[in-house]
């Protein structure tokens, strides 16, 4: 069953690759969605596919990339509404 997750993640998580880290991580594990930079500083994901998969992402985005700094993960979960073809960063 596939399931959405939408992502918030705060911190040290802009100018150190964060996106492009998602990014590489959601496509090696099979999610679609998307990945943005915040004007506040937050870098914000929407993740869709398995549940499990999504919970293995939601994990991993703590640690992110060496130069980052992850200081709080928000997740709200959701139903799957228009299912991405790919995982692309937004901005």
């Amino acid at each position: 069953m596939l399931t959405k997750a939408h992502v918030f993640i705060e911190g040290k998580v802009q100018g150190v690759f964060y996106r492009i880290w998602v990014r590489s991580k959601a496509k090696k594990l099979g999610l679609v969605g998307w990945v943005n930079n915040l004007t506040d500083g937050r870098v914000e994901a929407v993740f869709e596919g398995p549940k499990e998969t999504i919970k293995e992402i939601i994990d991993s985005c703590w640690a992110g990339p060496s130069a980052s700094k992850v200081e709080k993960v928000g997740v709200k979960w959701e139903k799957v509404s228009n299912r991405h073809e790919s995982f692309e960063i937004r901005r």
